[in-house]
């Protein structure tokens, strides 16, 4: 009898929990499986609410805005229990959530960055497909400020939903694949001209 290896049942299960996830996106309760998408991936879950905004903004452009904002208080709401999670319960719950995505080891070089950086980080992180709940569980290890942190995942994650949101709402189909494959580019490149429009207001 042939059996899985254990380093392909990892790869294999997310395929199955993103297709899943695919298919909630044509329920009748679409708009709450996307809030509870957006919510859990900011803590624990490993597949972005992308993969229901995108195909659901393209069936109903006109509420594409309106999902987005769904997103974006689902996310920042999740945001607070992944800060939660790393400031009370860091050992016990978020570092087995760590390991078990194979985050480790990004997760502890991205903390030295995050004590450097602090709300940079967050402004940047916040914005690309890098998992969020990195960014929310090492907020709460580091004791970073809880309102600073909460402001910024509302401006970072509605940034990237309603850009999203917006190119879709504009082009639809044209610019489907280009987001789908190039997601992190379209985010990072907004979240630099964020950043520097930050930076510009500061030199004022």
């Amino acid at each position: 009898m042939t059996r899985t290896a254990p380093a392909a049942k990892g790869p294999l299960m997310l395929k199955r929990l993103y297709a899943r996830v695919m298919a909630l996106a044509a329920s009748p309760n679409a708009g709450w499986w996307l809030a509870l998408i957006a919510f859990a991936e900011a803590s624990f879950f490993p597949i972005p609410p992308d993969v229901m905004l995108i195909p659901m903004a393209l069936a109903r452009p006109r509420s594409a805005w309106r999902l987005a904002a769904i997103c974006t208080a689902a996310s920042v709401a999740g945001g607070a229990l992944g800060y939660l999670i790393g400031y009370a319960v860091f050992d016990q719950i978020a570092r087995p959530i760590l390991n078990v995505y194979g985050y480790g080891a990004a997760y502890a070089a991205f903390q030295a960055k995050f004590q450097a950086y602090g709300l940079w980080i967050i402004l940047v992180k916040g914005l690309t497909p890098i998992p969020y709940k990195i960014v929310t569980i090492a907020a709460g290890a580091a004791r970073f400020d809880f309102g600073l942190f909460m402001l910024a995942s509302l401006l970072t994650r509605g940034a990237r939903f309603f850009l999203v949101a917006t190119l879709l709402h504009f082009f639809g189909d044209a610019v489907r694949d280009f987001i789908e494959r190039r997601l992190t580019l379209v985010t990072t490149a907004f979240a630099i001209a964020v950043v520097a429009g930050f930076v510009a207001l500061k030199l004022l």
